[in-house]
């Protein structure tokens, strides 16, 4: 499969893509401090659009044709583009929260889950919570492993491989990730399992948003009556980790993390460089 050079940015266009990525993970932090038992979905939406709009971004998500709302938030066995409403959260939901933020043209896109701390159902919560866990450091090793590979398809490998090493859990296929730039959604997908395909070559300018999706059980979905939010068949619970990323000449640079994903890569072995 042949990929279109400008797939790849240059040195200029990454610095452009640092502060929208910024403001993404702003938006996510403040919604993720807010996720309590009797707030709304539509509440937790309000918050992250009020900060985008605060930092002089817009929600990217908006911009996609037939969508209104700054977040996703996809609530236990919802895998992705749960739509923001009345739904109040519960003590034990598994709550899913995709975002993004446009500024300048150029976007940021990243999610998070969270289990709502249940005291009477621990074993619920930690079930769910190793499903989560288990989501955020596929995502880690996926992006740690875009520090060395030579093509993009060792970092689904990669991701599959510390999936199976974790246990038995279903890793969705329907939906990958995908690169990020000048629109939320480009080329090349990136695959959260092996696939045949090479894919690009991971060099300097690539950028990408690595977003792997778990379940506890099938990874068949169904996209219900109101067009957008995907569910899994057998209501096994789901988790979604994102992060955009970019490779430039010094390494690697999460673009959606404060740190730049220090903290987390740093039990992999690889320290990212700040784009300079």
């Amino acid at each position: 499969m042949a990929f279109r050079s400008n797939i790849y940015k240059t040195a200029a266009e990454l610095k452009l893509m640092v502060e929208p990525g910024l403001i993404t993970a702003a938006a996510l932090d403040a919604v993720r401090a807010a996720i309590v038992p009797g707030i709304t979905t539509l509440e937790l939406d309000a918050i992250a659009e009020k900060i985008i709009r605060a930092a002089g971004a817009e929600p990217n998500f908006m911009l996609v044709p037939g969508y209104r709302h700054t977040i996703c938030v996809s609530v236990n066995d919802e895998v992705v583009h749960g739509i923001p409403g009345p739904r109040i959260i519960q003590p034990g939901d598994l709550v899913s929260v995709d975002c993004g933020a446009q500024l300048a043209g150029w976007n940021g896109d990243s999610a998070f889950s969270v289990v709502v701390p249940d005291p009477s159902r621990p074993e619920l919560v930690a079930e769910r919570q190793r499903l989560s866990d288990v989501t955020e450091q596929s995502l880690w090793h996926g992006v740690a492993a875009l520090a060395t590979v030579k093509r993009l398809n060792h970092v689904g490998a990669t991701i599959e491989q510390y999936i199976e090493s974790q246990g038995d859990f279903g890793i969705i296929e329907d939906y990958t990730g995908h690169g990020i730039g000048r629109s939320m959604h480009e080329e090349p997908p990136v695959f959260n399992y092996q696939v045949r395909e090479k894919g690009p070559e991971v060099k300097a300018g690539l950028t990408v948003a690595i977003e792997p999706m778990l379940t506890g059980g099938t990874i068949d979905t169904v996209t219900l009556a109101d067009d957008w939010t995907v569910t899994t068949t057998d209501g096994t619970m789901a988790a979604h980790w994102e992060h955009s990323v970019a490779v430039h000449a010094g390494g690697i640079w999460v673009l959606t993390a404060v740190d730049g994903g220090a903290a987390a890569l740093a039990p992999l072995g690889v320290v990212p460089v700040a784009i300079g």
